[in-house]
């Protein structure tokens, strides 16, 4: 083990396995070094989606993958990272240096220590793209306050952000039927794409994509409902 923190949310982990490092929070698996192409393939298909996105959010930290597709890309102009715990922010000035120290310093790059749907709600209309890559889908939250990110009134929170035509962008470690609804009622030209696991017979990972509507069209609230 190279790190154990107490934090708001719980117990968080680093360890090393080998030459890879993994993150666990509450002794679940949250994250680690191993693959992150479905993690880059989140931002490739969301920039590819807007090909002159002048400004990006990213909602997850993570082990970096997302993070440094982005800069990879001389297109955007703001790249903004929100990551709720300070730790694994941390961590990518030690542990996570290699992979990630460029990346970081960037100066296209902003790191947000912060709950993500605090700074969606205090920055309506900013984005071109939102990727979010909380916890590990819709389906497998490690908190109350990270479910809600996926439940109506944060997906919400995630439209609002984006301008008019803006694409979100969300990864998921398996597909979930009742979020791909939720989706189609608050974007348009919603999509569905699966990323091959690195492991035999494992599930692949899923990305959904969709494009913000004019404002006149989106759905009400409460005509939506949580599965």
């Amino acid at each position: 083990m190279l790190d154990r923190v107490a934090t708001e949310r719980g117990e968080l982990v680093l360890r090393r396995d080998g030459r890879h490092l993994e993150v666990i929070s509450n002794g679940v698996f949250l994250m680690d070094t191993r693959d992150g192409r479905s993690e880059r393939q989140l931002v490739r298909a969301a920039l590819d989606a807007r090909p002159a996105a002048g400004r990006i959010l990213i909602g997850g930290l993570g082990a970096g993958f997302s993070l440094r597709e982005a800069v990879a890309d001389p297109v955007p102009r703001r790249i903004d990272v929100v990551e709720c715990e300070s730790r694994i922010v941390a961590w990518h000035q030690t542990h996570f240096a290699d992979l990630t120290g460029e990346a970081l310093s960037d100066p296209r790059v902003h790191v947000v220590v912060a709950d993500v749907r605090d700074h969606l709600a205090s920055n309506r209309g900013r984005y071109d793209v939102v990727c979010l890559d909380v916890d590990n889908g819709p389906d497998w939250t490690l908190s109350e306050g990270n479910a809600a990110l996926y439940l109506p009134a944060g997906l919400q929170l995630s439209v609002s952000a984006l301008v008019t035509g803006g694409v979100l962008a969300v990864w998921s470690a398996h597909a979930s039927e009742w979020f791909e609804r939720l989706l189609h009622r608050h974007l348009e030209e919603v999509r569905v794409i699966e990323v091959p696991a690195s492991l035999p017979r494992g599930a692949p990972d899923v990305l959904y994509l969709g494009r913000r509507r004019d404002a006149g069209n989106q759905p009400e609230l409460s005509r939506v409902t949580a599965p």
